[in-house]
């Protein structure tokens, strides 16, 4: 039996960047469970697994453009300090939630802080970048 279309599929994976970085593994938990085509993880894991069979284990080379996309500059703002919550003392690295007027959650993180403003950056911490992933399949329905 072979990965296809609409199948629901257990692997084991360990995502590494070029310089060996480990970004992500399910080493040591359960493997990732998700249905081929419904849209739960980044294209190119979903079309480097199709045709496995269970057991088999492969390295996945995915180019940005079908992990996280390319990064955006568009979505990096500065925002004036009197637009956070008074309890909020920002720092660099910090993780915020933004709303948009249709109530979508927007995570953010704080790149650089001023006297009256810090930098946020709207986009996926790995987009821009090239991923690997080391995944083996576990089981396929």
């Amino acid at each position: 039996m072979l990965v296809k279309a609409n199948d629901k599929v257990r692997v084991h994976y360990t995502g590494t960047l070029k310089n060996g970085e480990v970004f992500d593994s399910s080493e040591g938990k359960e493997p990732l469970e998700f249905t081929i085509g419904a849209g739960q993880i980044i294209p190119g894991f979903e079309n480097g697994i199709l045709g496995m069979k269970v057991e088999e284990s492969k390295t996945l080379d995915i180019p940005a453009n079908e992990a996280y996309g390319e990064r955006k500059e568009d979505l990096v703002q500065e925002v004036p300090k009197t637009q956070l919550p008074p309890e909020i003392t920002p720092e660099v690295g910090m993780q915020l939630m933004s709303q948009t007027p249709n109530g979508q959650q927007i995570p953010l993180v704080v790149t650089e802080v001023k006297d009256s403003s810090i930098t946020v950056d709207a986009n996926h911490p790995l987009a821009g970048k090239d991923l690997i992933f080391e995944v083996s399949i576990v089981s396929i329905n």
